[in-house]
């Protein structure tokens, strides 16, 4: 999955009536709102994150109007929900389910070991079109013993499948609903969807029926506007026309709600990794020699000051900060212009060489490239910039057609190293050493074991470079003080609405 990277408040009635009257005061029993305006840079394309790859599908949909078998906390950790609880064999080869009882979909259909069967049925099959359907490719078969219990049997061990099931793509949908859910969602979550204006916004209203009793629903109503301009978003949160926007696009006007009484900002963690991807099979960048040139060519701290305002984390390889196993790799091919010079010199290209990168029209991706055009000046290498239409053109030619020298582009998806060992993937990398650390991974559901093969991963790509690791974009939330509950971090692209609600 890759990232490339507002409507009047509402206010209580009873607040209104006693505004209107000249001196009045407001009780202070007066109930908290229950209406939330949240703004979004990007429109999802549709609202079934089991059917396609865009991350503003599941910023809509994933957590509140769909749920999976289990969850993903703010911390990044698997929980339980429409599975209680789960049993592992000592194989690893079997997992069995224990689902919860007396849920129902939002239309009424009765969710259970068969609903969920048909769910991940639907995900892994031969006509399946889930962007994730790498996730299901080990379950061989699926047993539902009684309503409540859902057996899955492998083919092999895979270590990563319970935090896999947590993701967008992994959600339960209904067997009488889902060829529906790309424009009328129906789910098991605490929101139900009521309307998408496309162009302009959806709305969701509480589900008054939840079968999560332990869970309190403050909200009433939800609608996501959609805003692209972050020019446009900062007015409409001055103004009051949209409450917060939890994913802010521009950096540089984080400093202007300084000072605001109503407001606040926020910097978290993402998984966001800007990265400058190359054609591994085209020359010069079949030479890892070249490569790693490039890479020492870029001071990545500049790079973060001219692209994102200085908000964000240099990294040495395809991981974050956040990330289990994580390693300080930056040092590995450090920024050095002499001995980037004295490499090309060494692979034949002592006069420098020229290539074109084809970046999407996404802020992050023209200042970057700007940035590390003058960098590369530096040793010789001419830079031409072509910018490229997002998503289409630039899917077709990156993406399908491999018709590119370099991009540059924000991977959103959470523990995504393995991109490098997918074949095809637009990389055109391949490492065997690295493929098999990658298998090996999910033979064992130990963390440490899991962390020291993600160590080793690490390293490869930090000396390999198959693209240049420039650094993770901040978390850049803005939003009203009253509000509660959303999520500062983001271990997956989403808008988790369950907790979130006004003080007064």
């Amino acid at each position: 999955m890759i990232r490339l990277a507002p409507s009047v408040r509402l206010l209580p009635i009873l607040a209104v009536l006693y505004a209107a009257a000249p001196g009045a005061i407001i009780p202070a029993d007066a109930a908290p709102k229950t209406t939330l305006n949240l703004g979004m840079g990007v429109e999802p394309t549709g609202l079934d994150p089991t059917i396609a790859a865009p991350v503003a599908i599941g910023q809509v949909t994933w957590q509140n109007v769909f749920e999976g078998l289990v969850s993903i906390d703010e911390s990044g950790k698997v929980r339980p929900q429409l599975a209680r609880s789960w049993n592992v064999s000592a194989d690893g080869l079997t997992y069995t389910f224990k689902l919860q009882s007396g849920v129902t979909f939002h239309d009424g259909e009765i969710f259970d070991a068969t609903a969920a069967k048909f769910a991940l049925d639907r995900a892994r099959g031969k006509d399946s079109v889930n962007p994730q359907k790498r996730f299901f490719a080990s379950i061989a078969s699926i047993d539902t013993p009684d309503a409540e219990t859902l057996v899955l049997h492998l083919s092999a061990p895979t270590g990563s499948l319970l935090y896999w099931l947590g993701w967008p793509a992994s959600v339960m949908v209904g067997p009488k609903s889902a060829d529906n859910d790309k424009t009328v969602p129906v789910g098991t979550g605490p929101f139900k969807f009521v309307n998408w204006a496309k162009g302009d916004k959806v709305e969701l209203a509480k589900n008054e029926t939840y079968w999560n009793k332990q869970v309190s629903v403050k909200l009433d109503t939800v609608t996501f506007r959609f805003i692209a301009d972050p020019q446009a978003q900062a007015a409409a949160l001055k103004a009051g026309d949209i409450d917060a926007i939890p994913e802010f696009a521009a950096p540089e006007l984080m400093s202007s709600f300084d000072g605001d009484p109503r407001l606040t900002t926020k910097i978290g963690n993402t998984e966001l990794k800007v990265v400058a991807g190359m054609n591994n099979t085209r020359k010069p960048f079949d030479d890892k020699r070249v490569r790693q040139a490039l890479m020492m060519a870029i001071d990545r701290q500049t790079v973060i000051e001219g692209a994102w305002s200085g908000l964000g984390t240099a990294i040495g390889s395809h991981y974050t900060p956040n990330d289990p196993g994580y390693q300080d790799t930056t040092g590995v091919l450090a920024y050095n212009p002499e001995k980037a010079k004295a490499l090309l010199a060494e692979a034949g290209y002592p006069e420098g060489f020229s290539f074109t990168v084809k970046v999407p029209q996404m802020a992050y991706a023209p200042r970057s490239a700007q940035v590390m055009q003058a960098m590369f000046a530096e040793i010789g290498v001419t830079m031409n910039i072509k910018p490229t239409e997002f998503p289409a053109k630039w899917v077709q030619d990156v993406m399908k057609d491999r018709a590119f020298d370099m991009t540059i582009v924000a991977h959103a998806e959470p523990m995504d190293i393995d991109i490098y060992s997918r074949d095809p993937y637009y990389f055109n990398y391949k490492n065997p050493g690295f493929n098999a650390l990658m298998t090996k991974v999910q033979q064992t559901a130990d963390p440490a074991e899991q962390n020291r093969i993600y160590g080793e991963a690490q390293k490869i790509l930090a000396e390999d470079v198959p693209a240049l690791y420039l650094f993770v974009m901040p978390k850049l939330g803005v939003w009203n003080k009253k509000l509660t509950g959303l999520w500062e971090n983001e271990p997956i692209p989403s808008n988790v609405l369950t907790n979130v609600s006004w003080t007064e």
